[in-house]
């Protein structure tokens, strides 16, 4: 089903895949003589390296400063950016920004602060020159695949699942800080990154849908990390026998497997799908060179893919649904004990009692946003839902269209009457379901989705009260099986259905007649609307000479989410709230969180006020005794704050809040063995705060702990690779923290204590 090459490889023209091994040049010299090419060149004939070049305005293609040539947030994040844009120097925009209202769309939690933010955004489309979607209109990602990809350009977006390569558009997802830059003249500034080759063959098996291979690549690549931060390249021959929304659907998840961004091959069929959303000359034929050389192949029998389940509480927990079933009671159990590590053993979390007579029964179904709500795969669960029944039973079935044109379409076809005959409820564009927004399901409820993430302490769940809810992920298709066999796990290969595939007619009116559109004309006269809930950000201290940090959480899970450092659900609300949001922070991973660094921060505001920090955290007093022994630190030269220990934090959401609310709180740092993203590591830096890491092993601290961390400052700017550091207790037991690589800009944004600093002293 799939292979993972041990190496590199070569394509040739397409179709032939030559891995690297002792015969690789022979065989490469025997097919091409002297025309072979080296890897060095044959690198150069990727997709993925064209686009990047034809963006790079660096001059190098080892260390990469690219300009994007559009962007797009929703409102959970663009209030954020354009404040921090804004008090960094925003005049205008300088390429199309889109804003959405996709995540915060539910108005009924916080008074007026969702519609606050609204209108904020509609204000700021008027006066800096941008688009602005409302509510119900189309989820972010809908709304850019129909109206802002190109091939060939590349779209920075606010949120992690910025994934347009099925268009040949390279797209990434990154924290607000990063589209800040954008807005301010400036780059994204990576080093080129390595490139997989996704070599598709074969056609996918009837009742097979994208969420399917999208889950059997995930389960495959995740654990081993084969494509973290490289760019996935689709490419084979297997390509062509995808439609354009099945293409989509398979790239969006792309995001799961941690890599940086995603591009594919396009055809006939992409150049369809721009045709039919009246943008032929965005079209653009993209195809490897005839020889490309890749970092890694990931090859995938279309055919001998089968219908695909994620379990909780991960994406890549992933078994087939025929493997389930004819192995429940194993596979529950065992899913039950990750929970134990995944819950910290706060809840009594079962699945195995969702076994009903053999079968698995299933709560709740939903089939939404930028994963499941595409035209193809709506009208493929009415089709097999149509003339049956969800039953009266617990069993409830809801599906949210993608867009409001895929709604109006189909209205007019007769599908979502043939949907809600069956008792399902179709309801408006809305991101809420994959991130805790909208249908939770009750306590110990198990829900099926075919959306993007299935992480703990997501889905409503608040351990800290007892509550928890499971999500498993699935394609819309066997959700659709499922919710005919009145809730009973079922794959929809094991349907008998026709599957009509009606064509699709896009109506541009809609947009037209709502969507704010600038032109990218500003009005440097509109006043901005403003709610009480939208608050600056709070001002940020350069990095001290020396610093002092106290360990306030330690978390030895494998992986930890951004949904686990900042939750989503009824807190999205607060995300233009600073401080407001930041009293989330940890909230359902480490409740005592909060209060430990708001503790800690007294000291700093002492310090900054020029008072006594001993008095304001007598705690410090006996701390700072211990290393003037050794060290000549005072007040003036020395910083305090908190900072965390995680395994591996910053898997999922590109949300910047997951840093920001630390730093906010007092935050100077990160203490990780590795990070889950690049994203989460860049929200670190843009906020000032050092993303140490340490070797894995016997950490020399334990919560509670103060870290001193001498010439801190002078470390980041003279560039030293390893910091010396000490815990401080009885004794000054020292250790070695690293910093991994930094640009020259992400130091100096750590010495000036976040990136509103930055440009506010750079300009």
């Amino acid at each position: 089903m799939i292979e993972l090459s041990k190496g590199g490889a070569y394509l040739l023209n397409g179709t032939e895949i030559i891995e690297d091994g002792s015969n690789a040049a022979a065989e490469l010299s025997a097919k091409l003589g002297n025309a072979a090419p080296s890897k060095e060149e044959a690198a150069k004939n990727t997709i993925a390296y064209g686009i990047l070049n034809a963006h790079n305005t660096s001059g190098s293609m080892d260390k990469l400063k690219i300009k994007f040539d559009k962007m797009t947030s929703h409102d959970i994040t663009f209030v954020g950016i354009i404040q921090t844009a804004r008090a960094s120097g925003l005049e205008k925009f300088p390429i199309p920004y889109v804003l959405t209202n996709c995540h915060n769309s539910l108005c009924a939690v916080g008074g007026t602060i969702n519609e606050d933010d609204h209108m904020f955004g509609l204000t700021c489309a008027k006066k800096y020159g941008g688009i602005y979607v409302p509510p119900h209109q189309a989820v972010i990602h809908q709304f850019a695949r129909e109206m802002l990809a190109e091939g060939g350009k590349m779209i920075l977006g606010s949120d992690s699942h910025t994934r347009y390569g099925a268009l040949g558009t390279m797209a990434m997802g990154e924290g607000g800080p990063e589209l800040v830059k954008q807005l301010l003249n400036k780059t994204y500034d990576i080093n080129m990154p390595g490139v997989v080759a996704i070599y598709l063959t074969g056609e996918p098996a009837k009742g097979v849908g994208p969420q399917d291979v999208a889950l059997a690549i995930i389960g495959a690549v995740f654990g081993n990390g084969y494509v973290k931060n490289k760019v996935m390249e689709f490419v084979g021959p297997g390509v062509s026998n995808l439609s354009a929304d099945f293409r989509i659907g398979i790239d969006v998840m792309t995001t799961e497997t941690t890599c940086l961004s995603s591009i594919w091959r396009t055809d006939e069929k992409i150049q369809e799908f721009y045709d039919i959303h009246g943008r032929s000359e965005s079209y653009k034929e993209l195809n490897p060179g005839s020889v490309a050389y890749y970092d890694g192949v990931v090859k995938v029998d279309l055919s001998k893919i089968k219908p695909m389940i994620a379990m909780p509480f991960h994406p890549s927990n992933t078994y087939t649904i025929d493997e389930l079933n004819a192995n429940l009671e194993d596979i529950l159990h065992d899913c039950e004990k990750k929970a134990l590590v995944s819950l910290d053993g706060q809840v009594d979390f079962k699945l195995t009692d969702k076994i009903h007579d053999g079968k698995l029964y299933v709560d709740q179904g939903i089939i939404a946003g930028c994963a499941g709500g595409g035209f193809e795969n709506i009208c493929a669960a009415a089709d097999i839902l149509r003339g049956r029944s969800i039953g009266a039973d617990e069993f409830t079935l809801s599906v949210y269209p993608a867009s409001t044109p895929i709604y109006m379409e189909l209205a007019r076809n007769g599908r979502l009457a043939d949907l809600m005959a069956t008792g399902a409820i179709v309801k408006t564009a809305f991101c809420g379901p994959c991130f805790g927004a909208g249908d939770t399901p009750a306590n110990n409820a198990f829900s099926i989705r075919h959306s993007t993430r299935n992480f703990p302490n997501r889905e409503g769940s608040k351990l800290q009260k007892g509550q928890i809810a499971s999500v498993a992920l699935m394609d819309a298709r066997s959700i659709a099986a499922t919710a005919a066999n009145k809730g009973y796990l079922t794959a929809a290969t094991d349907c008998d259905v026709e599957f009509t595939g009606p064509t699709y007619h896009f109506d541009k009116t809609i947009y037209a007649n709502r969507v704010f559109d600038s032109k990218g004309v500003a009005d440097p006269d509109q006043e901005i609307q403003f709610g009480p809930n939208i608050k600056d950000w709070p001002e940020m201290v350069a990095l001290p000479e020396n610093l002092i940090i106290k360990v306030v959480s330690e978390i030895h899970d494998p992986v930890t989410t951004t949904d686990e450092l900042i939750p989503s659900g009824e807190t999205s609300s607060f995300r233009s709230n600073p401080l407001g949001l930041a009293e989330f922070a940890l909230s359902r991973k480490d409740p005592a969180y909060v209060g430990r660094a708001k503790e800690v921060q007294k000291a700093e505001k002492a310090r900054e006020a020029g008072q006594c920090m001993g008095e304001a955290l007598p705690e410090l007093r006996d701390i700072m005794h211990k290393i003037k022994e050794t060290y000549d630190v005072c007040k003036e030269n020395v910083g305090v704050g908190s900072t965390i220990f995680a395994v591996k934090p910053g898997d999922g959401s590109a949300r910047e809040q997951a840093a920001s609310c630390q730093k906010v709180l007092g935050g100077w740092a990160n203490i990780a063995n590795e990070y889950a993203t690049k994203r989460y590591r860049s929200n670190l830096i843009n906020w000032g705060m050092l993303p140490f890491i340490i070797d894995e092993g016997g950490l020399p601290f334990t919560n509670g702990d103060y870290i001193f961390i001498p010439e801190i400052a002078k470390a980041v700017k003279e560039k030293t690779s390893e910091v010396k550091a000490y815990v401080v207790n009885k004794e000054m037991k020292e250790f070695t923290l690293r910093l991994g690589e930094l640009t020259d800009d992400e130091r100096q944004i750590i010495l000036d204590g976040c990136l509103i600093n930055f440009y506010r002293n750079h300009q």
